[in-house]
């Protein structure tokens, strides 16, 4: 496992045998220093505290239903690496509590517009998911999950900067193979892999090194399909900052059966394949800084 970072609860790694796995200390970290990769993972919790949970209006097997639309499913398993090769900062929740990749002020929030902005009021098919909070409740929700998590990812990266120079910041997710209503992008042809960009801290080169690396492996890619963007914070977003970024979305038909939320067959070799393009990408900013 990476260094777990604002964490509340683990899952057991079942990737297997991680000796097959092909990290290298070498290539992830520089001498005696701390990891230059930051994997950001937002939505992989599908906790709902009991304090959250009074506040949701839909009953156990709707609120079941929309956890499993909305989670990114075992993303914190298919990033995984050994420990001390990369920094993990998860968000302990559920998007459905607070969504940790929104804006807080929904002025600036695009899909506030549909009742998903930080604090989601309705789910993804539209319907009503909550009453919309008080002010005291909803400064309450962002102080206790959303701030703390943006000062931990921070943190992390600024430790990388530090000993390293650079930091190779991951934005991971998983995303279903057919769009749901509250998808900007209705379009039916999603492809194996979506990289999410920005114009401050996404090189040609990286996106380049990741497409070429997962096309070799036979796997489609598109940019900025069905999702785009990748979230950096403000203070990073800035040109000459040693961020460089990539939102990673991986298809859950390639590791997972949709209808059950359990793993599939594919999952171990789904799993590899990213681990191996997380080490192509580290080779890749390696040379650029080097």
């Amino acid at each position: 496992m990476a260094v777990i970072v604002n964490e509340e609860e683990q899952f057991p790694n079942e990737i297997g045998n991680l000796e097959t796995v092909p990290f290298s200390r070498r290539a992830m970290m520089t001498r005696d220093s701390g990891p230059m990769v930051v994997l950001h993972l937002p939505h992989s919790s599908a906790v709902v505290p009991d304090e959250a949970r009074a506040s949701i209006l839909l009953g156990n097997k709707d609120l079941a239903r929309e956890l499993s639309m909305m989670t990114d499913h075992f993303t914190d398993e298919l990033f995984a690496a050994p420990p001390g090769e990369t920094v993990a900062v998860r968000f302990p929740v559920s998007r459905l509590v607070v969504d940790a990749e929104r804006f807080v002020d929904d002025k600036h929030e695009l899909m506030a517009k549909r009742g998903m902005g930080v604090i989601y009021e309705r789910t993804s098919d539209g319907k009503k998911l909550r009453d919309a909070p008080s002010p005291t409740e909803r400064e309450a929700l962002i102080n206790r999950y959303y701030r703390p998590h943006h000062r931990a990812l921070e943190a992390a990266i600024e430790r990388a900067l530090q000993a390293n120079g650079c930091c190779l910041l991951l934005d991971c997710h998983s995303f279903p193979s057919e769009p749901i209503p509250c998808d900007l992008d209705p379009d039916a042809d999603r492809l194996d892999f979506c990289l999410g960009t920005n114009q401050t801290n996404t090189p040609g080169w990286l996106v380049d090194a990741a497409s070429s690396f997962l096309s070799s492996r036979g796997l489609s890619v598109a940019v900025n399909r069905p999702y785009a963007g990748v979230l950096v914070p403000e203070r990073f977003s800035v040109p000459d900052s040693g961020v460089h970024a990539l939102m990673i979305e991986v298809n859950r038909r390639l590791y997972m059966d949709q209808a059950t939320c359990m793993k599939s067959c594919g999952f171990a070799e789904t799993a590899a394949a990213i681990q191996w393009l997380v080490r192509r990408l580290v080779d890749e900013t390696r040379k650029r800084h080097s």
